[in-house]
């Protein structure tokens, strides 16, 4: 069979412990069997970015910017005991944060849809998509101990003028923290879940608490009227699509209450909380896609998960594993999907489809799958990790 050809190279960002297993076998089996692959590759492994001190997670993304669609391995990132066990020459930053900071983007996760896994809330039929802000408020912040006294949050602009506001007195010893945003990043956070909402034609709906932060969390759903006004509601109109505004805690009831379909818009924080609230109560954060899209239109297709520790210390020690590949593997069928739309490549869009619709179907299936699925006249049989890949490629042949 001749295998299909690409125009463009995707940027490959390997990644570490056993999604850097599971990458090789999905290439291996999956992949180069029926794609003539074209990839920069840029090894994102903590031993790589040690040795480059960072630079090559740099230059995947500057690479990303160059070629227009990327696909991600997990990574770690360190914490003290990584330092130790890595002998790292520092605590390297996070991966997935540089990039998204280099690209300006922001981050959608989706769960992979199972027919005979019923979501742990049965009325979501249909998707829901989590939008994550990826830039600033707390994971920019700066934080610290206080002891009795003023605690002050001053601003001096570049004039000069200096403006101070009191945070608290304290008659005790506490805790402060400031953190921060730019109209920048909101502008392109608003823009990049606009124009993703049209794309997968999804109502989208923006949640903040503007009630409780007036001035900063009024800031967003300002800017995001704004651009909708401006800039996409003839858009939607046309496609019979709708934008909400509402507070987080409303909107986390009128998620729990529908049906799915939506994109669900949220600052850093929310969406970190909620993309995992969603994935566990679809069934699996094994099954949950990530995209991270920017403003002018670059993709970076990853899983939404880690890089499966436990079950990595087990391949070392020789015992079998029952990963779960499915994440992973559709971040490959995504950015194989966005490569083809780009560049008009039908075939590779269409493999990309039978790749997905090969791994999804039947009743064979890894180890934390086995007991959410429940299909009359199927029996779930529980494979190892390679052996799950191994049906995937038989039902794609």
């Amino acid at each position: 069979m001749e295998k299909i050809k690409m125009k463009t190279p995707l940027v490959e960002m390997d990644g570490d412990e056993m999604t850097r297993i599971i990458w090789r076998l999905i290439k291996e089996k999956l992949i180069l069997p029926f794609v003539d692959l074209k990839t920069e590759y840029y090894d994102l492994g903590l031993v790589e970015r040690n040795a480059t001190c960072d630079k090559v997670t740099v230059d995947s993304a500057m690479a990303t910017k160059k070629y227009g669609v990327a696909v991600k391995c997990a990574t770690i990132t360190p914490n003290r005991q990584r330092v130790e066990e890595y002998s790292l020459k520092e605590m390297w930053k996070s991966p997935n944060g540089t990039i998204r900071a280099i690209l300006d983007g922001t981050v959608f996760r989706a769960p992979v849809l199972v027919d005979g896994i019923t979501p742990y809330i049965p009325s979501w039929k249909k998707p829901i998509v989590i939008a994550r802000h990826a830039y600033g408020d707390i994971y920019k912040a700066v934080d610290g101990k206080a002891i009795k006294g003023k605690a002050e949050l001053r601003y001096t602009a570049e004039d000069g003028e200096i403006k101070t506001v009191t945070v608290h007195e304290f008659d005790g010893d506490g805790v402060v923290l400031a953190m921060h945003n730019t109209v920048k990043s909101i502008e392109s956070f608003a823009r990049s879940c606009f124009s993703y909402a049209l794309e997968v034609k999804m109502p989208l709906i923006f949640s903040a608490k503007d009630t409780i932060s007036k001035i900063y969390d009024g800031e967003f759903k300002k800017i995001f009227a704004e651009i909708y006004e401006n800039e996409y509601k003839e858009k939607f109109e046309r496609e019979g699509i709708d934008y909400t505004y509402s507070l987080i805690d409303d909107a986390v009831a009128r998620i729990i209450r529908g049906g799915g379909g939506v994109v669900w818009a949220c600052k850093n924080y929310d969406g970190d909380v909620m993309s995992d609230m969603v994935a566990t109560a679809y069934g699996s954060l094994a099954m949950m896609t990530s995209v991270l899209v920017s403003p002018d239109g670059v993709y970076e297709y990853e899983a939404a998960h880690g890089t499966v520790t436990r079950h990595y210390y087990k391949y070392l020690k020789g015992e079998e594993t029952s990963t779960n590949p499915v994440a992973t593997i559709f971040a490959w069928t995504g950015a194989l999907k966005k490569r083809g739309e780009l560049d008009g490549i039908k075939e590779l869009c269409d493999f990309a489809d039978k790749l997905e619709k090969a791994t999804i179907e039947g009743g064979k299936m890894t180890g934390d799958l086995v007991g959410l699925f429940k299909k009359d006249g199927v029996t779930p049989v529980k494979l190892s990790t390679e052996e799950f890949l191994d049906a995937i490629a038989v039902n794609l042949k």
